[in-house]
């Protein structure tokens, strides 16, 4: 039977092999007892990889959800196979982070200057893989809209890495595509190769010019009350490659401008039907919205996808943020 991560596996047992070693040297210094457990367990672990069952329940003979054994290898059985004790550990530290992640989120109400933002943030299940941020410094605001690859608990954990890896390099006060390429690098260092983001990392001034490097997201939309501009020209993702380099674009926004940034979850919802919500449906909601406030237009939008998803099952985490340039009533 295939792992899940079968591409994966080398890398996988690279890293056990180093927790091992970490075990090992800690075993010899005199701490016995949970330290042979768990000495113990990876060399299971080890076995598995060894004789291709690694990501095999050994209870059911099905296979381990691979975002689990991504944020825990020594992982050995599914969700259905988890005892009531082990279900609610799950649940407890599942909760725990969903409380966590809500507090990494800027505040609803976000105001820089004459720059107001607003947001919507769906998670698919207890924990979002998007990420999503807004941080000033030395005059300008710094905002970052992106989605991890995966889904579940591993796609959470790189969606806090990014968090704080942004949150590090801003105050370096390094240009906008040296920003880019630095935090696609140490992702890069920090990750499985399957695992990349795509983002969309900006800088917005007081003037109103603002700076937006694009890697491999969906285009933006900087919406006037004479039109709506895509702003297309993205790169490769985040994390992909450790020399990957990025272009940052300027653009100047005028009084009542608002640019709209979403994750693909949005644009790609579906409905009962099998239809694609699209961009396009974005890009028209911001033709006709131009309310005084960011929330304004977050709220036409989530109606309208809503409206079109009717109720239905959310397969992919959805993000939609909003920055509303008006520097009348900052």
């Amino acid at each position: 039977m295939a792992t899940p991560i079968s591409s994966d596996l080398d890398l996988m047992r690279n890293q056990l092999l180093v927790r091992r070693q970490k075990l090992e040297q800690v075993h010899s210094e005199g701490h016995p007892g949970e330290v042979a457990e768990l000495l113990a367990e990876v060399d299971r672990a080890l076995e598995r990889i060894e004789e291709s069952t690694f990501g095999v329940c050994q209870e059911c003979q099905g296979t381990v959800e691979a975002d689990r054994l991504m944020a825990d290898p020594l992982t050995s059985v599914c969700l259905d196979c988890l005892s009531p004790a082990q279900r609610r550990a799950l649940e407890q530290d599942l909760e725990l982070a969903a409380q966590i992640q809500q507090r990494l989120l800027p505040k609803r109400d976000f105001k820089f200057g004459p720059w107001h933002a607003a947001y919507h943030y769906r998670a698919a299940g207890a924990v979002s893989g998007d990420y999503l941020d807004l941080v000033t410094y030395d005059n300008a605001l710094y905002f970052m809209v992106g989605d991890v690859s995966g889904k579940g608990i591993a796609a959470s954990m790189l969606m806090s890495n990014l968090h704080a890896m942004f949150r590090v390099l801003i105050p370096t006060g390094m240009p906008l595509d040296d920003l880019m390429q630095r935090a696609s690098r140490m992702f890069c260092e920090s990750t499985l190769p399957t695992q990349f983001a795509t983002l969309v990392c900006g800088k917005a001034k007081p003037c109103g010019e603002i700076e937006i490097c694009n890697a491999g997201h969906p285009s933006p939309f900087l919406a006037s009350s004479r039109q709506v501009a895509r702003l297309d020209g993205a790169g490769l993702p985040v994390g992909m490659f450790s020399d990957a380099t990025f272009c940052g674009k300027k653009y100047e926004a005028s009084p009542g401008d608002a640019l709209v940034i979403f994750t693909d979850g949005v644009a790609e919802c579906r409905n009962q039907h099998g239809a694609e919500y699209g961009d396009e449906r974005l890009h028209k909601i911001a033709q006709t919205c131009h309310g005084p406030h960011p929330q304004d237009w977050v709220n036409a939008c989530v109606s309208d996808l809503e409206a079109f998803g009717g109720g239905g099952t959310l397969f992919d985490d959805q993000t939609l943020m909003v920055l509303k340039f008006s520097p009348s009533v900052s």
